[in-house]
């Protein structure tokens, strides 16, 4: 006779983007026997892509997601540069990159003070409906509250002045920019990119008295169960710094070692992807290395992207106030590759911080205000588009026909390189807190707080629309009978 499980359901999960849940099953003492990351949204936008016109491709795929409509933007807009064999004059890139610089900045403020941070800002125990932005304003402050939403509102300007658009920008181009921006523009861009640095440095002092002090927080950025010895993957510059923007794709070993350096279509013969019955989504992992099954080590070819992933591939930071914030953070995990998943967080402030400093950086440029916008075509043929989302690397690889229409478009996104580090993340934590099959709504908020590290998007991840239920836990017995519910 087959054994039979206690089921938890978590559906869905909460403060991320697009629409996910969590299955846990629990063997007959209440320990966790496995657990499973689902994504029920169905793929789409590849398929829809197809026959359309390449010049729509930046404004139809931004259209994925309304978190990070910039970074599916500017890879399309890169793929299309590839396609058409045309690269951006200097001007054309330096305000793709201030525009992107801006993004990273409003991006990681909307995450540590909207979406993870009520977690330690608010307290991972307090009731579920403090546990947002109203109680991290209770917790900080009205005035420092008022700070939070002016600096997002200054990053979205930034997009909106130089992408024409504060959401789903429209000036990306095959080959350049459509449009510049002007002097009155640059000042009061320049103004608020200063006002962004130093709110940048708050944040992380506010990080430093509130996240490194919590028991929580220390608990599980130093437990072993939540130390995932993955292989990482982000860009990095000529000089090996963080460069959000461009640069080669740099791989390394849990061990810190250099398993690849890549860019362009190299990079997509790095990676091979699996398919799950439980789940839309697709699992990329490492080719070389080979699939394993969900555990981590250098044997498995399982690795993480995003901010973390970021701060273990680069050598630098390539902006003073970061390097020497960047320094501190690898004092405190002890030098070298920091696997701790909820080291996360701290790694996205520090790139905020580097975010702000490159906007004042480009918005000085003198090249950002005189030259071309846009470089001549030729004819369209296959590229490949890879840029560093907020949540980690983002490639668009496109085949054109030759009257400029996608033949095919294949996207794979932040979320879809962490879904295998996640699901680790999610069963890890699980088999930490949860014992003889109870659980409350503080168990089932650490559970999320595993997930949230990653700032994951699954509307990208599975690039569809989600819809919206209520939250939902449901604790069966052996026989399947429900035998208690928890609604959020």
């Amino acid at each position: 006779m087959s054994k039979e499980f206690k089921r938890i359901s978590i559906d869905p999960i909460t403060r991320l983007e697009g629409h996910g849940r969590i299955e846990l099953f629990l063997d007959e003492e209440g320990e966790l026997a496995d657990a499973f990351f689902q994504i029920p949204e169905l793929r789409g936008f590849e398929r829809f892509c197809q026959g359309r016109k390449a010049e729509d491709m930046p404004q139809i795929t931004e259209r994925i997601c309304g978190v990070c409509p910039e970074a599916h933007h500017l890879a399309s807009t890169k793929a299309l540069d590839d396609c058409f064999s045309a690269t951006p004059p200097p001007r054309a890139r330096k305000l793709r990159e201030l525009l992107y610089n801006a993004y990273i900045f409003s991006d990681h403020l909307l995450h540590f003070y909207y979406l993870g941070g009520p977690d330690y800002l608010v307290g991972p125990y307090a009731p579920p409906q403090e546990r947002n932005i109203l109680g991290v304003i209770g917790k900080v402050g009205p005035e420092l509250g008022k700070e939070v939403i002016k600096h997002r509102s200054y990053g979205q300007r930034i997009i909106e002045a130089v992408g024409g658009r504060s959401i789903h920008p429209v000036t990306g181009l095959p080959g350049g920019q459509s449009k510049a921006i002007n002097e009155e523009e640059r000042s009061e861009i320049e103004q608020m990119a200063r006002s962004c640095v130093e709110f940048g440095r708050v944040t992380l002092s506010i990080f430093k008295e509130i996240f490194l002090g919590d028991k929580t927080y220390q608990q599980f950025s130093q437990e072993k169960a939540q130390r995932l010895p993955t292989y990482y993957m982000g860009l990095v510059d000529e000089d090996g710094a963080v460069n959000f923007y461009d640069g080669k794709v740099r791989v390394v070993a849990p061990d810190g070692e250099e398993f690849a350096l890549a860019e362009g279509k190299e990079v997509l013969d790095l990676i091979d992807e699996r398919t799950e019955p439980w789940t839309y989504v697709k699992i990329p992992y490492l080719k070389e290395v080979g699939w394993q099954g969900f555990r981590a080590g250098k044997d498995s070819g399982i690795y993480r992207v995003g901010p973390l992933a970021r701060l273990n591939v680069c050598k630098r930071m390539g902006t003073p106030l970061a390097q020497a914030e960047y320094e501190a953070y690898l004092d405190y995990f002890g030098g070298g590759v920091v696997h701790a998943t909820f080291a996360y967080h701290w790694a996205r402030i520090i790139e905020m911080l580097a975010a702000a400093e490159q906007t004042t950086r480009l918005v000085a440029d003198p090249e950002l205000m005189e030259g071309a916008l846009r470089s001549e075509l030729s004819d369209p043929g296959e590229g490949v588009g890879i840029i560093e989302a907020a949540r980690g690397t983002l490639i668009h690889h496109y085949l054109l026909d030759e009257k400029g229409l996608v033949r095919s478009a294949n996207l794979i996104v932040a979320t879809t390189h962490n879904i295998a580090g996640i699901s680790l993340s999610i069963k890890e934590m699980a088999r930490a807190v949860v014992h003889n099959g109870e659980v409350d709504q503080g168990i089932l908020n650490l559970i999320e707080m595993s997930f949230r590290n990653y700032d994951p998007c699954l509307a990208c991840a599975t690039h569809a629309f989600p819809g919206q239920m209520p939250l939902l836990v449901v604790v069966r017995d052996s026989a399947g009978r429900e035998i208690k519910r928890i609604e959020r």
